[in-house]
């Protein structure tokens, strides 16, 4: 069993700093357990119990249509350097999408780019660290920038498109909230 936090701590936020990838899990109430890998310039620690994380265009859009229905989220990182960590914040999130109006206003913490889907606006309850003695060592060769030139090619109102057609369902076919209030 890991030791068990209120709140990050700064030593905790650093770690986070130096990740290059971090995981997210959300559920509804029934159906299936979503569990997405993220990364590029996506995420924020504004306090020791808050953490703002964008989200991009995907095949996918789960954890929006999980937080429409249960609020509760897990994010975790793993340290895949010399340092065996992995460090899980456990809470309750909101979805902000781009219709909302306090998107601006939270957009304004990350870079514009586009193909922002939504921003996760998490209320961390627990901060977990567990060793991470059986987490193997990777090195960061960079970022991808497929994504980016999908989104160019597509522009806006391809992207708009995109959401309509392929991410407002859940896979168990819930809405997510992407084309709107309902």
């Amino acid at each position: 069993m890991g030791t068990q936090y209120d709140a990050l701590s700064d030593a905790h936020i650093k770690l986070i700093g130096k990740q290059h990838l971090f995981f997210c899990a959300t559920a509804a109430p029934t159906g299936l357990v979503n569990v997405s890998p993220k990364g590029m310039d996506s995420l924020r620690v504004l306090s020791p119990n808050r953490i703002l994380w964008r989200n991009f265009t995907g095949s996918g859009n789960e954890t929006a249509g999980h937080l429409a229905q249960s609020n509760r989220m897990t994010l975790m990182w793993c340290s895949f350097t010399r340092q065996p960590i992995i460090l899980r914040a456990y809470g309750t999130a909101r979805t902000i999408h781009p219709h909302d109006t306090d998107w601006a206003e939270l957009a304004e913490h990350f870079p514009p780019q586009p193909g922002m889907r939504q921003i996760y606006d998490m209320s961390i309850d627990m901060v977990q660290k567990s060793c991470g003695y059986a987490v193997p060592f990777f090195e960061h060769a960079g970022d991808r920038d497929t994504l980016k030139h999908w989104t160019d090619d597509k522009g806006e109102d391809g992207i708009r498109t995109y959401w309509t057609e392929r991410n407002s369902r859940t896979l168990d076919g819930a809405p997510t909230g992407i084309d709107g209030p309902a």
